[in-house]
């Protein structure tokens, strides 16, 4: 075997906690749905029409993972950093192309998600025609709770919300998705060979709101698991 020196020492692979294991879950990719719930489309002033339209994605880098539990520094170049709450699905397999009724087949487990966001800059770069990176691809801003193993479920339904210092901000159900997680698969499987280790963050429900320094942040879905972030001072 090929000995491989390094001008330094690469990161560490980013890995979340599994319930019932001391083993951790590589992350290989960190795909999300945009625009995935009605009355968050509305809010954000982008009605969606599935009749004619098909998912869109974004994608963050593996770095931004952060963990459940951790206390983030509000981000620089912002005055309007937004919480997101999402049902995340873990990949266990390799998928291409698959139908949507076998999508239950490549699934590993579940989590629950915070797509934190820059929304001012989001905002300028989708009103100008340019990329949401500056916006999205925020570090510390991809948080994962453990991962649930639920190898071959899909999850159709269950309450998801989120509380800012323990005032409910977002409340709705996963039934409400537009593409549900059977579609969402099937779909990002035709432009991607899904691998274990990719993770679908699936959309956010409305309410999506800014936060402050100091700010406790609690969600959870329904018969999956909890979240919690702390923002933090600026770096």
């Amino acid at each position: 075997m090929t000995h491989v020196s390094y001008l330094w020492t690469p990161s560490p692979v980013p890995s979340l906690p599994v319930r019932g294991s001391d083993q951790r879950l590589p992350i290989n990719r960190l795909f999300f749905v945009g625009r995935n719930y009605h009355a968050h489309a509305a809010e954000m002033g982008k009605p969606v029409d599935k009749s004619v339209e098909r998912p869109f994605y974004f994608t963050k880098s593996p770095q931004t993972l952060t963990q459940s539990g951790a206390t983030v520094a509000y981000p620089p170049e912002t005055g309007n950093y937004h919480f997101e709450m999402e049902l995340v699905v873990a990949i266990g397999k390799t998928g291409f192309r698959v139908p949507a009724e076998q999508a239950h087949e490549i699934i590993y487990g579940y989590g629950c998600g915070l797509d934190m966001t820059r929304r001012d800059l989001q905002l300028v770069a989708r009103d100008k025609g340019r990329p949401w990176d500056l916006g999205k691809d925020v570090e510390q801003s991809s948080v994962a709770s453990e991962i649930v193993p639920m190898p071959g479920k899909i999850i159709e339904s269950g309450a998801i919300e989120l509380s800012i210092n323990g005032q409910v901000k977002q409340q709705s159900d996963i039934d409400k998705l537009i593409w549900n997680v059977r579609e969402i698969i099937a779909d990002l499987s035709q432009f991607y060979h899904l691998q274990p280790g990719d993770l679908i963050y699936t959309g956010t429900p409305e309410g999506v709101g800014a936060v402050v320094p100091g700010d406790q942040i609690s969600g959870r879905v329904e018969a999956v698991c909890d979240i919690q972030l702390t923002v933090g001072q600026p770096a």
